[in-house]
């Protein structure tokens, strides 16, 4: 597969990780994704996406492309046998500038971009993307159409440095202790959260802490668990294992397992560092 990536300029640098464009074949038809500390934009250029979130038993077709805030638990992503699309990597709190309702009503709900900003608007901006000539031509004009569509959103601010805290320390943080630094109740600071972000501070930190865990675990060798679950703060390895089968649906003996499996398959695929053969 074809994978190109950049950081947008500012100010989207302090929304969105990076702008991307993938094309080609997938590795397996089917992809489990665990839950990032991340939301996720695509504009479609190919056959319809198709994914499964959250609890949901029916898995939606996405034509145009979807939008999906941060995830609270893995879902099921099926590229097209071939697959054409531009999109951006987004901070936790980086869709709300961009969203015409509030977070917390597409948690775990993904929509299509259509929802977002309207057919019309959506046509003509794959209209535009389709043409570009390059892959770098199409992450300007992506960049062009977020620049424009960024407006002013109450309580970004506070969720916005409130959320690096519990990114710098990797979750393990008294969350109770974010509203008092931040000079509000506990309640104001939630309910920014799921404006905003879509979960709750604590929900975000669950995330957080997980996905560092997983960062930490090297497939190729052999894995120290009880190590592994102490270093990332989790009460016993009980309360690690229950982390991982809430957010993979696996054990963790289990994600090593179909970790290794991509890794033998793929060897050095663009999407190796996350996704989880479902297949």
């Amino acid at each position: 597969m074809e994978y190109t990536s950049r950081v947008p300029q500012p100010p989207l640098d302090g929304l969105i990780d990076d702008l991307y464009y993938l094309e080609g074949t997938p590795p397996h038809a089917r992809l489990t994704l665990p839950p990032p500390p991340a939301a996720l934009l695509i504009v479609n250029l190919g056959a319809p996406l198709r994914i499964r979130a959250g609890t949901d038993i029916e898995t939606a077709e996405y034509a145009d492309g979807c939008v999906v805030t941060t995830p609270t638990r893995a879902y099921d992503f099926s590229y097209p046998v071939r697959t054409r699309s531009v999109g951006a990597h987004v901070k936790p709190w980086g869709l709300a500038p961009f969203l015409p309702m509030p977070a917390t009503e597409l948690c775990d709900r993904p929509v299509t971009l259509e929802q977002v900003w309207g057919r019309p608007a959506v046509a003509e901006l794959r209209d535009r993307l389709a043409s570009a000539d390059t892959s770098q031509q199409m992450l300007t004009l992506l960049e062009q159409e977020l620049t424009r569509r960024l407006r002013a959103t109450a309580g970004l601010g506070l969720v916005r440095h409130t959320s690096g805290v519990i990114t710098a320390t990797r979750g393990a943080v008294a969350i109770g202790d974010l509203g008092t630094a931040a000079g509000v109740s506990s309640t104001h600071l939630a309910r920014r959260f799921k404006e905003i972000v879509g979960v709750t501070p604590k929900r975000l930190a669950r995330i957080y802490r997980f996905a560092a865990t997983v960062f930490a675990i090297d497939p190729t060798g052999p894995v120290d668990w009880t190590e592994l679950a102490s270093g990332a703060g989790y009460f016993d390895q009980a309360h690690f294992g229950h982390e991982f089968r809430a957010f993979t649906g696996l054990t963790p003996t289990r994600y090593v397992e179909v970790r290794r499996r991509f890794l033998r398959e793929q060897p050095g695929h663009v999407l190796d560092s996350w996704p989880l053969p479902a297949d």
